[in-house]
Formats: structure tokens, sequence, C-alpha cells
């Protein structure tokens, strides 16, 4: 049996038992209760009891916080490329102040494809401040001489001019003419004999129609093109063109070498009228961008201000005319250079005098030396001497004897 001092020693300790039991619950409650327990307790409506005392399925853990692992390079690190900044903008080009036209202002009518709106875009820009010159585009952009279904040229053409009157005509046509044309009833294709022959007879007939209109008229040629299947028609067919044109009284303009290299092959940029490269076609290939508009016309305003009876309008082709000259007044000759004839350094006209300034009067040739370099006489070779050619060689004189002595030799 226990005794009664055990008993009274056992009941002193349970208050610390008790104090020590109450201690370690509130240290794993705190343990424990993690901000997701705290969420998780509301929610479940959790007492500190159940925290204590939650079976191991139960308990929610901590989120870990997991570091990011840092990846080792391998090798040299890429230098840091600094941005460089953009290239400061050119300023845009001003534009041509828009100059109205007079009363009285001379049309030039424009016809044919998509290459003629461009070649009238350039030519408006050539004379955008002459009021006395006015361009008139009347253009199809897909027409041709080979689909007179859609648009027959030759009939189309009296009436235009008829219309609008023009002081001058400008043909650009025939980019879209490289496709079947139906002769006699049967589609041929392009260039063949029977083609060929067909086209001639169009563009005759396009020709006769202007001529008897009796309007100048300027036939302005194709350019060179990216394929060079089509180069080689476009080729072909200026051909065509140049004939029609000179036949007709109208005159052919060639503008062929401003599109092309020193090779004759097609170029996407090339120098403009400045002579400054830039870009003179679009990436297909076909169509020309501004500066080749421009170009186009280029070829274009010389034989068209000839036509007119005019000066060259401003930016073009250095003109003669003073300020102030009325438009279409004849251009003035330049007048004469005088100009001095070329005059030698050994000309005694030159100082005045018979002799140039500080010469001397040259050494005279006495020495074998001075004749032979001035003179180039050369001096008669000594016999014996290696430069002594004759034959039989001479025989050299004999040296003259020396007479001997004898010295007696005494004993």
């Amino acid at each position: 049996m226990v005794s009664a001092a055990r008993i009274r020693v056992i009941l002193r300790r349970v208050p610390i038992l008790i104090l020590a039991i109450a201690v370690l619950a509130v240290g794993a409650a705190a343990v424990f209760h993690t901000p997701a327990v705290a969420q998780e307790e509301q929610r479940r409506g959790w007492s500190l009891r159940d925290l204590l005392f939650l079976r191991r399925s139960e308990r929610v853990e901590p989120p870990r916080l997991i570091e990011p692992r840092r990846i080792q390079r391998i090798g040299p690190r890429k230098p840091k490329v600094r941005k460089s900044r953009a290239a400061p903008r050119r300023p845009a080009e001003p534009a041509a102040p828009i100059v109205e036209k007079a009363p009285d202002a001379r049309t030039v009518l424009v016809v044919g494809d998509f290459m003629a709106t461009g070649l009238a875009e350039g030519l408006d820009t050539a004379f955008a401040e002459n009021n006395k010159v006015r361009i008139v585009v009347r253009s199809n952009g897909s027409s041709g001489f080979v689909r007179d279904d859609f648009y027959n040229w030759p009939e189309q053409i009296k009436s235009l001019i008829e219309t609008e009157k023009p002081a001058a005509v400008i043909v650009m046509l025939g980019s879209n003419d490289r496709q079947q044309m139906r002769v006699n009833g049967e589609r041929e294709q392009p260039r063949t004999e029977a083609w060929t022959e067909e086209y001639e007879r169009r563009t005759d007939a396009f020709g006769k129609a202007i001529a008897s209109a009796k309007v100048p008229y300027l036939w302005v040629g194709m350019p060179a093109f990216k394929a060079p299947k089509m180069t080689s028609d476009m080729l072909a067919f200026n051909d065509i063109y140049r004939s029609t044109a000179e036949s007709h009284g109208g005159e052919f303009v060639d503008i062929w070498d401003g599109f092309v290299d020193e090779e004759g092959a097609f170029v996407t940029s090339g120098p403009d009228i400045n002579g400054q490269p830039v870009r003179l076609r679009t990436d297909d290939g076909i169509r020309v961008s501004k500066a080749g508009k421009r170009k186009l016309a280029f070829y274009a305003e010389k034989p068209l201000l000839k036509i007119l009876g005019m000066t060259s309008p401003p930016g073009t082709l250095a003109a003669y005319a003073p300020a102030g000259a009325p438009v279409g007044a004849p251009t003035p000759t330049p007048m004469p250079v005088d100009r001095t004839v070329p005059m030698l350094l050994s000309d005694p006209a030159l100082d005045g005098g018979s002799e140039l300034l500080g010469a001397a009067a040259p050494a005279k040739a006495d020495g074998p030396g001075e004749k032979l370099f001035v003179e180039g006489n050369v001096s008669a070779a000594s016999p014996g001497r290696a430069d002594h050619f004759s034959w039989p060689p001479r025989k050299q004189p004999a040296a003259a004897a020396v007479p001997e002595t004898t010295t007696a030799i005494t004993p």
C-alpha cells in the first residue's frame, strides 16, 4: 500500500503537471496554427482541440517555398548589344506649288494602259509650275491591242481627240499584250507569225487614226521588266511601235536605256533625272515608282516641248530663256564663247623674244664623250681593242729591242 507521505508528494506535483501540459498545448497550437490552417479552421469551424488532435491525413502542411535554381551558363557571355538610335528621317520633299492653269493652256492628251497613267503623273509633276500646259490622261489600265473586244483603241482614240482637242498626244501602250489573240476564229500564241501580222495590223490602224486627226503625237516605248521573257517581248513590241509611229508622222521615244544597267539587264534601282540613285520600280518588277514615273516623263519632255514650241519648264533640261520671257517664245541661241588657241611653251611669241627666259646656249661637243652622247658619233676603234672588228687584223708594231747588258763577274 502507498503510504500517506507518498500520496501527499504526488498531490503536490499534480498542479505542476497540469501547468506543464497546458504550456505544451499552447505551444503546439502556436506551431500548427498557420495562415492556411486558420483559413481551413474558419471554413470547417474547427476548435483548438480539433487542431491538437487532428489525424495525420487531415493535417494541412504549410506550403513550401521553392527557391529558383540558378542556371549556370556554359561558355562566354554574349556582349550586350545596345540599341542604336533610329536614324533621323529625311525631311519630306516640299510639295510643288499648285499653279492654276490659264484658260488658253494647251492640252496634252496621254493615252494607253497603266504605264501611261504613270507617265501622265510624271508629266503633271514636270509641268506643275507651267500654267500654259495642261496634262489630261485618258488611260485604261487593262487595255491593249490584243483585247479589242474589251477596249478598241483605234476607235476610241478618235472620240478622245474630238472631245479633248489636244495640241499633242502621247501614247504608251502594250504592256498587257503578252497573251493569246483570236485571229480568223483561232487563238494564236504571242509572237507567232499569224499573231505578229495581226498585231502589226492593229497598231497600224491606231497610227492611222491619230494621223487622220492631224495631231502631232509621241509614242513612248516600253521599258525592261523583271521577267526575262517579258523583257524580250517588249523589245520586239518596241520595234513594231517605232515602225508604226514613224510611218504615220509620229515620233518614237526610246526609254530603254533609262531602266537597264550597262549590260542591258533589268534594274530595280538606278539614277533619277538628277543622277542620284533611287528606286525606279516596285517589288513586282512591273510598275514604276514615283521617281520612275518622273523619269518616264523626262524622256518625253524634250520632244514634247519641241512640238509645242516652248522652252523647258523649271527644274528640267537647262533652259536658255531669260527670266520674264513669255512662254512659247523661241529659245534664243547661246552666245558664242571666245576661245584662246593653245600656246606651246617653246613658242617664241610667248614672251616676245626668240628664246625662253633663262635659256642657255647648248654646250659645244668637243670631247669624245660629248660627241658620243650629244652627236652620236663614235670614235674609231684602236687596233687590238675589243670593239676593233677589221679583218684581217692588223699587226701591232714591234716594240723596240732593248740592248742586253752584261755584267762582268770577277772572281
